[in-house]
């Protein structure tokens, strides 16, 4: 009889650990989930998963019991702890000497400093004084633990830093001033790398942020040069090569309005600008990133379409907004070729609950589509009716 396969822990239950259960059923390769509580989104559709704390190595060693490969839905387990699971003789996919450089900003910018990767002027800041010496507008980040927007201020004044030293204090993290970049828009080079050092590069694609949470991607970037595109896929995986990055690779870039790129921020897991491939490209992001940790041949990331547009989900201030499931019969009807992605997660306004994709040859076209199926599920739209 054939082996049977190996079982993937996977920790962390947010939508990326959802989306990777269903190619990992196509790849018959069972996961086992640690997930943050019962019922959250991934733990609805793996039914093998324990429920604890990412950062109590007795619950991360419990979950990987028997388990070959660990990887992960987001950032934050603790590097000692990734380290205690290496010693247990269990791959760290990505293995924590890469996953730091994503846990913690400052630590970023100065590898990729030493690898000559383009990035905005940057610094540790220790007082306000540090930030009036580095110059007024900056962005000051918490170095580790912000997402979303979260731990971002923008400053122009010493009055402004008060919130984030005060906040960077109580998480105990330190602070990182960024110059604040004259950019034409954001961009996001996402590749894949396997242990053996297989490698593969989706399309760069645009993405628009609204309160510093993605809302748009458009595969490919429209009107972006082929030798800039050509230049941020081999920053990108320059990095993953260099960092020895396991899995996906998102490289959230500036595209300046001189013509530059400048690399922004880091993910080491299936990232919210690959969401199109699950529609728009030959191999998801998400099977890709299983194909990759379990060392397995990487699939084509060649788009299937022209043009692939997708559009986030978010929860809305208007209750009427509660029966997602209720927006189906319009969208789908209106739009038989759309994909929609629900995550199963309660509504709270700003919270990403799922996302549209919406593929085909004509850009306004998709872009029409996908954002009117968003503000339908969002309530934008009331009742409106076609």
């Amino acid at each position: 009889m054939p082996s049977p396969a190996p079982t993937l822990a996977v920790i962390g239950g947010g939508q990326l650990a959802r989306m990777m259960a269903a190619p990992a059923n196509e790849l018959g390769l069972p996961l086992r989930l640690l997930a943050e509580g019962e019922g959250v989104s991934a733990a609805q559709v793996i039914p093998d998963h324990l429920v604890g704390d990412y950062r109590d190595l007795a619950m991360l060693r419990r979950v990987t019991a028997g388990c070959p490969v660990v990887t992960f839905d987001h950032e934050h387990v603790p590097t000692e702890h990734l380290h205690a699971l290496e010693e247990d003789g269990i791959a760290v996919r990505p293995g924590p000497h890469a996953l730091v450089h994503a846990q913690d900003k400052a630590v970023m910018r100065e590898r990729l400093a030493e690898l000559g990767v383009p990035c905005p002027r940057n610094a540790v800041v220790h007082t306000v004084s540090d930030v009036e010496a580095f110059g007024f507008p900056c962005v000051l980040k918490t170095t580790r633990g912000g997402y979303d927007g979260k731990g971002v201020w923008f400053v122009r004044s010493a009055g402004d830093c008060e919130e984030a030293f005060r906040a960077a204090s109580e998480a105990e993290v330190r602070l990182l001033a960024e110059e604040l970049v004259d950019f034409r828009r954001e961009l996001s080079a996402l590749v894949v790398r396997s242990p053996s050092g297989q490698a593969a590069a989706y399309p760069v694609v645009a993405s628009t942020q609204v309160d510093g949470i993605c809302w748009e991607v458009v595969a490919p970037a429209p009107d972006l040069d082929p030798a800039l595109a050509g230049q941020a896929q081999e920053i990108a995986l320059s990095i993953a090569g260099a960092l020895d990055v396991t899995g996906v690779l998102a490289v959230e870039l500036f595209e300046t309005r001189d013509g530059r790129v400048l690399v922004n921020e880091l993910a080491m897991r299936p990232h919210n600008t690959g969401h199109w491939t699950q529609d728009g490209a030959v191999t998801s992001q998400f099977e890709n990133h299983l194909r990759a940790v379990m060392d397995l041949p990487l699939g084509s990331p060649a788009p299937r379409a022209r043009w692939t547009v997708m559009v986030n989900i978010l929860g809305s201030d208007d209750a009427a907004v509660g029966r997602l499931y209720d927006g189906y019969p319009h969208a789908l009807a209106r739009d038989p070729m759309l994909r929609v992605h629900l995550y199963g997660k309660e509504l709270r306004p700003g919270r990403k609950v799922g996302h549209v994709n919406a593929y085909g040859d004509d850009l306004d076209d998709c872009l029409e589509r996908a954002r009117h199926a968003a503000a339908w599920f969002r309530g934008d739209l009331g009742n409106e009716s076609e």
